[in-house]
């Protein structure tokens, strides 16, 4: 007996298994609606002007363990660096019970949106934890469920200020040490709301221009971190509102924004044990003054009782388009990361506050001892302040940066 070598391939295709039909099945609906073969499905409902006239040059299908190892060997080509960037989004630890049974757990990460949440309490619960987090280290009073990315979170803070503010201004002042990605997003949001966005140094040029609201950083992207309370005061007597988008796990160890007199904090909590995952996805926070709470963007979860008498938790507001008239929301286009603010909060409880402390003050001592081999070496290290961001002055940059 003979056998060709085609013969003794895995026929099992990892297209077909995970995306497919099954021959049966593609003939029952085939025969339901009145064709012998795909060919003649085809031939009938897709316009000839668009239809190929060529098949595509395409390989054919393979078993799901030959895929795996053509992905691997593909993964194995990349050159890895390191990444020093910052601005934002930093290398973190996820605690192995955390990926294990929140990251990787079906329960968490195949759930969307709870439209019946009343029957998802262990949800709440987590993101009610995730909202005390935020509430805590920011020193504000109330702060929703978590937003899509800490741009995007910037420009609905942007929208906040405008909605909650006295002035009739319609400009928006953005400090020119906010993170850039922070800058972009309020400039493209800002076009189509008829916003004007000036970008300025708030202790030079703040001054200049009547603003319904001013973005200011903390720290900023060069590292450095002041106090803005006499700022935040002299944005106040401009009628306008004070938005502060601040490195949450720094607030371990800074004086929180809240405190300062800020109307509303935003930012991102990637660095609580969510992987960088090239640039997302990742939890954004927003939190504000309880008088403004029916101006917040997204969800807030409550907590009442039931009719026995039980704690319970809930949706206490939700001022999002699906939920009110579209012209009612305070957002039409903001969701939640309820995946990632959930791994981000257990995070915190993982670690307890103590942890966390532990945790941040060991990133200011890596950079700390950065610093002094970076100076002995003979740069120069620009920041008053920092956390764990350096500006260094490099005279041959260019040079340094092709090594």
């Amino acid at each position: 007996m003979t056998t060709k070598i085609e013969d003794l391939l895995n026929n099992d295709v990892f297209t077909n298994r995970h995306i497919g039909s099954s021959s049966a099945q593609k003939k029952k609906m085939l025969d339901y609606l009145g064709f012998d073969n795909l060919d003649d499905l085809i031939e009938e409902i897709v316009p000839d002007i668009i239809r190929r006239k060529k098949p595509m040059n395409i390989a054919d299908g393979i078993s799901e363990l030959a895929a795996l190892k053509q992905l691997r060997n593909l993964a194995r080509m990349n050159i890895r660096y390191k990444s020093f960037i910052g601005q934002g989004y930093y290398n973190s630890i996820t605690p192995p019970v955390i990926q294990r049974n929140i990251q990787e757990n079906p329960a968490w990460y195949s759930a969307y949106t709870p439209y019946q949440p009343e029957i998802s309490q262990g949800r709440l619960e987590a993101l009610m934890n995730f909202q005390t987090m935020v509430t805590d280290l920011t020193g504000m009073e109330l702060a929703n469920a978590s937003m899509l990315d800490e741009a995007s979170a910037c420009a609905e803070a942007m929208s906040f200020c405008q909605r909650v503010s006295k002035s009739k201004s319609k400009v928006f002042f953005v400090a020119n040490d906010c993170y850039p990605q922070n800058i972009e997003v309020v400039l493209t949001r800002a076009e189509p709301l008829g916003i004007e966005v000036v970008i300025g140094d708030p202790l030079v040029d703040l001054e200049k221009h009547d603003c319904f609201g001013v973005l200011l950083q903390y720290p900023n992207t060069y590292g450095n971190f002041s106090d803005y309370s006499k700022l935040i005061d002299s944005i106040h007597e401009k009628q306008a509102l004070a938005a502060v988008s601040a490195d949450l796990l720094s607030l371990t160890l800074l004086k929180p924004p809240g405190e300062m007199g800020a109307d509303v904090v935003i930012g991102n909590t990637q660095r609580f044990g969510v992987p960088i995952g090239y640039g997302g996805p990742h939890a954004a926070y927003m939190s504000i003054k309880e008088k403004h709470k029916r101006s917040m963007p997204g969800r807030i979860i409550g907590a009442t009782v039931d009719t026995k008498g039980r704690l319970a938790y809930r949706l206490a507001l939700q001022t999002r388009e699906q939920h009110i008239r579209r012209e009612k929301a305070t957002s039409n286009i903001c969701t939640a990361q309820a995946l990632l603010a959930v791994m981000a909060s257990m995070y915190a409880v993982y670690h307890g506050p103590e942890g966390l402390k532990k945790i941040a003050e060991r990133i200011f001592r890596y950079a700390a001892v950065f610093a002094d081999g970076i100076s002995e070496m003979g740069f120069r290290i620009v920041n008053e302040t920092f956390f764990d961001t350096l500006t260094i002055e490099v005279k041959n940059s260019d040079a340094v940066v092709m090594q």
